[in-house]
């Protein structure tokens, strides 16, 4: 057994026994494989392993190795999820590129996303990144300017309006981790109260994923428990 795919099973232990403690059957969770800075040949140990789902930060990178994965494995069906920051004159790879979008803070680039999504690839799923800590170094809208952002998202062609997604500030309590990933749950609550449909909760990532799953997550992002420690350049 490869070294990602024996991570692989632990990260999915680790994931099912939170789902036993949450109350919550496994199926209720996806595990989003991080694959930023990891080349295709990880992913692709990765796909042996069972794993479908893949997230990258870099669009360049991200795009370069959608395409050396699909002409690796040209009759397997990936799900891949752009995670990272986006910049206005990025979004037209992204849109054509990706799955999910988990990063969309502003509506001007949700609308961008919306015209640009090749209309044969069906809506392009997208949550809102959110300030939960409050952090000035953090993306994301503030909670307060949430609920506008999702009813102009939600309006949106080309988009399905998905959910929320954070990163709150790190935390070694087990107990303070679950502290805004509640308040992330609470606030999708309000937008659903509102008339909006929402199905999704990106939070959680290899340090706190077993927080996140107790108060809600359908998405963990888990990088380095799965492929190893990052050597950025």
């Amino acid at each position: 057994m490869s070294t990602i795919a024996g991570n692989l099973q632990a990260v999915e232990a680790t994931i099912q026994v939170a789902c036993e403690a949450a109350g919550r059957p496994r199926s209720t969770v996806q595990l989003l494989a991080v694959s930023k800075t990891f080349p295709a040949e990880a992913v692709l140990e990765a796909v042996a392993a069972g794993q479908r789902a893949f997230g990258e930060n870099y669009l360049q990178e991200g795009v370069d190795k959608i395409a050396a994965v699909a002409k690796a494995l040209p009759d397997t069906r990936l799900e891949w999820h752009f995670i990272g920051p986006i910049q206005s004159n990025k979004t037209r790879p992204i849109a054509a590129n990706f799955d999910w979008v988990h990063t969309v803070e502003r509506l001007k680039i949700a609308q961008r996303l919306s015209e640009q999504r090749p209309f044969a690839l069906g809506p392009l799923n997208i949550c809102l990144q959110v300030n939960i800590s409050g952090e000035a170094s953090k993306s994301g809208v503030t909670p307060d300017e949430l609920p506008a952002l999702a009813q102009a998202v939600a309006a949106l062609p080309n988009l399905r309006l998905r959910g929320l997604m954070a990163i709150p500030e790190p935390q070694d309590d087990p107990e303070l981790q679950r502290v805004p990933f509640a308040r992330l749950r609470e606030l999708a609550q309000d937008i659903v109260k509102s008339g909006i449909h929402l199905d999704t909760l990106s939070m959680g990532m290899s340090s706190d994923m077993r927080a996140a799953v107790l108060e809600g997550a359908s998405i963990v992002r888990v990088g380095s428990a799965i492929f190893g420690a990052r050597h950025y350049e």
